[in-house]
């Protein structure tokens, strides 16, 4: 049975850099991959780009970037304690310490959003329905099966992985420079539209564009590769992905119960099983009555350290399938079963009461106006470069306010597209709307 090494998928070598010695006394090159992605245009933007509540008046909610460094700190916990088990094992690298476990998972976390365009999720959805039609209307004829793909599925992930090793700092040539290990941590789907796991899951990790990349990366791992175009998980990818659980888990809660559309009891009722032995404090003992979520802030460690504990059993118990590639599911689904039910149940409620609310359903209707908005113009402004012919004046105009990301030259269409979706899923919520009102007309102050 094949299997991967840990001494290989714990590479520190850097993407896009000649190998060299990176030995720097008290940093790693994992603690500066972090120190790369916190101080990156990329990552702040983060800060303007919605987590669940899209332009929410309230300051306490989570916005991604807030959410980001959450699931960093939970996934640098779970990095660490894997770590210190793995340290015992026969052939463990003996320059990694579990510190450095923990530095590269939560690295990954940090920037696992990095690729979301603005609204979330719903921006995700929004570009994905306007392509399709785009494509209906016989416009990306002159692009490949492969390359309408990419955009039809738009994918979050997959412009992450542009944005991480093509586009921040070092314009296509190496990105953010990050070490193997880390961009291996942060694939979650390391497979392109092409393949077989995209028709499953309707997920991928690497644009057409990204392609040789990420065969460079996965033979530098020693990632598995399954069939054309896709390859095993990273290990360590599951304890990203777990860390994302747990704060959606508990987090999403939270920010419901502050927006007054779940009940404080209600959540403490479905975390009972971790809490049950813990001791509440009544709405009297409270500095604060009225904070709506002081009590489950207050229970918040105990509920993380829980988790944290029976995702860190998990990953030790399914060490050698991890390495075989074949666990199947994700880690929490191997946890025991109180806790597999406990993130189950918090994310069905998250789901049910959360994210069919009138209110965020009148938001997302007015940021679909948005993105459309900007779409019809940026998309048809880029593909008259890449026609070759003299461009119209709105066109020039329009491809002006793209700045770095302007397409120039003999670009093929999937180029210019691939330039135009840098340009626009890069863009804050805010400055979305704000661009959008702009090019519509209206001259007002904004």
């Amino acid at each position: 049975m094949a299997t991967m090494k840990w001494s290989t998928l714990l590479d520190d070598q850097r993407f896009g850099e000649p190998k060299r010695d990176q030995q720097d006394p008290g940093r790693t090159p994992f603690h500066k991959d972090y120190d790369r992605l916190i101080f990156s245009t990329a990552f702040r933007r983060l800060g303007y780009k919605t987590q669940v509540h899209s332009l929410s008046p309230n300051d306490y909610v989570h916005n991604r970037l807030t959410h980001s460094l959450e699931v960093s700190s939970v996934g640098r916990s779970l990095g660490i304690r894997v770590g210190q088990h793995l340290q015992r094992r026969v052939g463990w690298p003996n320059w990694i310490e579990a510190h450095d476990v923990g530095a590269i998972v939560q690295s990954a976390c940090l920037a696992h959003d990095i690729g979301n365009p603005p609204f979330g999720h719903f921006g995700e959805s929004a570009i994905r329905h306007w392509y399709t039609e785009f494509k209906d209307q016989g416009k990306l004829s002159k692009l490949t099966s492969e390359q309408q793909q990419d955009l039809t599925g738009f994918e979050g992930n997959a412009q992450g992985l542009r944005i991480l090793t093509q586009l921040e700092y070092n314009q296509f040539n190496g990105g953010m420079r990050l070490t193997y290990a880390t961009l291996g941590s942060f694939i979650k789907y390391p497979w392109l539209s092409s393949s077989r796991h995209f028709a499953s899951q309707q997920k991928f990790g690497c644009l057409q564009a990204e392609q040789a990349v990420l065969v460079q990366i996965a033979d530098r791992l020693g990632l598995l590769q399954l069939e054309d175009h896709e390859w095993c998980r990273h290990p360590l990818v599951y304890l990203v992905e777990a860390a994302d659980d747990i704060c959606y888990a508990i987090i999403d809660l939270e920010d419901g119960v502050e927006l007054g559309i779940l009940e404080e009891q209600e959540v403490l009722e479905l975390l009972a099983p971790i809490i049950r032995d813990t001791t509440l404090p009544n709405r009297t003992q409270l500095v604060d009555a009225n904070y709506a979520t002081r009590r489950l802030t207050l229970l918040r460690g105990k509920v993380i350290d829980h988790l944290v504990t029976a995702v860190t059993n998990a990953f030790i118990k399914q060490e050698q399938l991890l390495l075989e590639g074949r666990l199947a599911g994700d880690l929490i689904s191997h946890c025991d079963t109180n806790t597999y039910q406990i993130v189950s149940a918090a994310k069905s409620l998250a789901r049910n009461r959360i994210f069919n609310t009138q209110a965020r359903i009148r938001v997302e209707m007015s940021a679909y106006s948005v993105l459309e908005k900007l779409l019809d113009c940026f998309v048809n402004a880029a593909l008259e470069v890449s026609f070759g012919d003299p461009i119209s004046f709105k066109a020039e105009k329009s491809l002006a306010l793209m700045g770095p990301h302007r397409p120039y030259g003999n670009v093929t269409p999937y180029e210019a597209l691939c330039r135009t979706m840098d340009f626009i899923g890069g863009m804050t919520d805010q400055y979305a709307v704000t661009l959008a009102r702009q090019i519509s007309g209206h001259m007002g102050s904004v």
